[in-house]
């Protein structure tokens, strides 16, 4: 179950980036309050799975949900830059994810 915590935690970490990019600097409320319960339960939820899974992959994996989560929100929903050099480093967070999770024993 830490597994499933940890990667709920991650996906909250691009709702809160997302809303924190639609509060436009705190100054709109909705998006505010959206940010700031979203990342309550980010942490919340990423300090349980640490009672189970190592400090080091679970920071690695949570942060790393939120990068890649982000990076692919940006281009769909925001109409960010895609390039090659880009999809590249989201590829090369991606296989870190991987490896640390293969390495994990839990």
């Amino acid at each position: 179950m830490a597994w499933v915590y940890l990667v709920i935690a991650g996906v909250l970490e691009v709702v809160w980036a997302y809303a924190m990019k639609l509060s436009d600097g705190f100054s709109k409320p909705v998006p505010s309050a959206v940010t700031i319960l979203t990342m309550i339960a980010s942490f919340a939820l990423l300090s349980y799975s640490m009672r189970f899974l190592p400090l080091g992959t679970a920071y690695m994996i949570w942060t790393g949900i939120g990068a890649v989560g982000a990076f692919v929100l940006g281009i769909i929903v925001l109409g960010e830059q895609m390039s090659m050099l880009r999809v590249g480093a989201a590829i090369l967070i991606v296989s870190g994810l991987v490896l640390m999770k293969l390495a994990s024993t839990d």
